[in-house]
């Protein structure tokens, strides 16, 4: 054997280093998150894996973000301002794409993935799956403002649509309590996330037209992400608000957020406290009609007197 091509450990590792870390400076990887380790020192450590194939990542604490601006991915700007970075929400089953460089651990004998930049896989596809939709659904007229609906003046039967336990539907009730002359509302529960959300909505909304009772459909959710919203984007619930015989009022998460609900509904609110603001003037102002028509009345009434004094006065002088 010749001597030549007797690697120590240390050389072939080397060997190695060198042409996996020059072959791939930087490079983007898809997987899905398994084997999620947070040490004490903040470093995040877990791997990538796909149907075949495991690989090692490491996220060092100096290169995770409290909060992003932009998209990495895409480069777009946040109109509403930066959102939270992805670090603490990793969880394992999460579909990733990680950005960073191969790096040979020299110790283990093994390569990982030294990540910089991470995105969830699934948010382009849905941003894609969204514009289909819309443009689907705007060619069938959907969107139309000749065919949406006036909302009821200061309804007195409400049916709202959305989970019973959430912040949304606390924020709405407590506007609807300070506003209009009093209304009946009733809570027709659904979940609002996850893949059972969009049937359960549906069923909803069938549920509150069967009863015959209200006067105009609320949907209510808060704000989220693009995923935590997409039961809003189903082609089923558009169609269902489409076609549904009451007017629907769509207060679903912040005034950024656009799902295909918001743009089928007949009116959009931009938050759930929105929604009970349209739906119910506030009191004050209820409280000014009132005083003006009382004194519109009174004006009226004592020029109506005014003429009927001045008529039986001029009988008089007549009788004279």
């Amino acid at each position: 054997m010749d001597g030549s091509a007797i690697y120590t450990v240390s050389a072939l590792t080397e060997a190695l280093r060198e042409t996996l870390e020059g072959a791939f400076p930087f490079v983007w990887v898809r997987g899905q998150v398994v084997n999620l380790a947070r040490p004490q020192s903040g470093h995040l450590y877990f791997s990538l894996r796909d149907e075949e194939s495991s690989l090692a990542a490491v996220w060092f604490r100096g290169q995770q973000r409290e909060s992003e601006s932009f998209d990495p991915l895409t480069g777009e700007v946040y109109a509403d301002g930066p959102k939270p970075g992805p670090a603490a929400s990793l969880e394992n089953g999460q579909e990733l794409i990680c950005a960073g460089r191969l790096r040979l651990y020299a110790p283990r004998g093994i390569y990982q993935l030294v990540v910089e930049v991470v995105r969830k896989a699934g948010l382009g596809r849905l941003h894609e799956e969204f514009e289909r939709l819309s443009r689907r659904l705007a060619d069938l007229g959907y969107f139309a403002p000749d065919r949406k609906r006036p909302l009821p003046e200061n309804p007195s039967r409400v049916a709202v649509i959305t989970a019973p336990t959430a912040a949304a539907l606390q924020d709405f009730l407590r506007i609807a309590q300070s506003r209009g002359t009093g209304a009946a509302i009733r809570i027709h529960p659904s979940p609002v996330q996850g893949e059972a959300a969009p049937s359960r909505l549906i069923a909803a909304l069938e549920g509150v037209i069967a009863q015959g009772w209200a006067e105009v459909v609320v949907f209510l959710r808060g704000g989220g992400s693009l995923e935590d919203l997409w039961a809003f984007n189903d082609e089923g619930l558009a169609r269902a608000i489409f076609s549904s015989p009451l007017p629907v009022l769509a207060g679903i998460g912040h005034e950024v957020d656009v799902t295909l609900a918001d743009l089928t509904a007949d009116v959009r609110a931009a938050t759930p406290s929105h929604a009970a603001q349209i739906l119910w003037p506030a009191r004050e102002e209820l409280e000014r009609r009132l005083r003006d028509l009382t004194a519109g009345l009174l004006r009226t009434g004592a020029r109506s007197l005014a003429r009927r004094e001045e008529f039986l006065a001029r009988l008089a002088r007549d009788l004279d």
